[in-house]
């Protein structure tokens, strides 16, 4: 009886299903190819001995196969595959043609995300052995981080879902990337590594839906929106304190404009400043907008956004530059109105 025995090389060696353990401390023989493998110091310590013999390479699958055969002729052998989730097509299809019984054991199964560990390995060889990857800054990958962002955006747009999941893996990539340089700087300098990373994302999801992992309860998609705001509030407060001028003792009062990023583009700009003023109860006058009459659609509303690109442009100006001054004018007015309110309540 011969046994191809299949482990995972993203779970640590010895961490085993109870079946492989049986099947291993039953075995007559358990072999392993002349490469050797990564299960051998944990099984010799667990009192199974793996030998290492001169078997065929596994690119040889009928080779290999007849090899296994042979010696699965009169004892029950275990063979180590080489690491992989899935047994060799070659091999099976060459075992399949001989008259020695066998099975394919899994003797660990990755986890979902496991997977994520390659792009770590991938991205740690890349940073050392490319010549373009290890001159690479935050700064400099800056324009690959949006430019992956609006590929992936265009591809939900385009409803081609093929191409998305593409996308997101480049996106994910400048992620893993810029980790990776970010782990080379010591901590004090503001490095941090990818787990770092994972574990600030999950402990802020944990914390922003206490209505699934906490005891808060909620009956509506807008209790959820409404906590959100809540405790991104509180976050905004307790990050003002800490950014206060340490030197005075003076803390800066928090707004419900921080956290917005400026960098981004100017009319996703606009819309996030005026929805963030919204929810702070603060109006914003829709006057001026010229939309013609009736009710204003999607595709109205669209139109009327590159009619107004036209104007701006037909008298000399950067339609960008213009929003993006703008919003920042409306910045501004959001937050000399927070101070206003805020010296009323004193």
């Amino acid at each position: 009886m011969l046994t191809v025995l299949l482990s995972s090389p993203r779970v640590a060696p010895g961490l085993l299903t109870w079946q492989a353990w049986s099947a291993l401390r039953a075995a007559d023989r358990v072999l392993a190819g002349p490469g050797g493998h990564p299960l051998i110091p944990a099984l010799t310590s667990a009192g199974v001995v793996p030998a290492v013999v001169d078997a065929p390479p596994a690119s040889d699958g009928a080779a290999l196969a007849a090899f296994l055969s042979a010696a699965a002729a009169d004892a029950s052998v275990v063979w180590l595959a080489p690491p992989g989730a899935e047994p060799d097509p070659a091999l099976l299809s060459g075992l399949s043609g001989l008259s020695v019984p066998y099975e394919v054991l899994k003797g660990s199964h990755d986890l979902p995300g496991a997977h994520l560990l390659d792009l770590v390995s991938i991205m740690d060889t890349l940073r050392v052995s490319c010549p373009w990857d290890r001159e690479q800054t935050h700064s400099s990958l800056l324009r690959y981080l949006l430019e992956e962002a609006y590929e992936a955006a265009e591809a939900i747009e385009a409803g081609d879902l093929a191409a998305l999941r593409e996308e997101i893996g480049d996106v994910m990539f400048q992620a893993f990337f810029h980790a990776r340089i970010a782990a080379e700087r010591p901590l004090d300098e503001g490095g941090f590594t990818i787990d770092d990373v994972a574990d600030t994302l999950a402990a802020k999801l944990v914390r922003r839906h206490p209505h699934v992992f906490g005891s808060v309860s909620v009956s509506s998609a807008a209790d959820v929106n409404a906590n959100w705001e809540e405790i991104k509030k509180a976050e905004r407060a307790a990050k003002a304190a800490l950014s206060g001028d340490s030197a005075s003792g003076a803390v800066t009062a928090p707004s419900v404009l921080d956290g917005v990023p400026f960098g981004q583009p100017a009319l996703s700009l606009a819309a996030q400043l005026q929805r963030r003023a919204e929810r702070a109860g603060l109006a914003v006058a829709a006057g001026g907008a010229e939309t013609g009459s009736g009710e204003l659609t999607g595709e109205r509303a669209g139109e009327a956004l590159m009619a107004l690109v036209a104007l701006v442009r037909e008298a000399g100006l950067d339609p960008e530059v213009e929003l993006r001054a703008a919003a920042r004018r409306f910045a501004d007015s959001v937050r000399e109105r927070e101070r206003a309110v805020g010296s009323l309540a004193e």
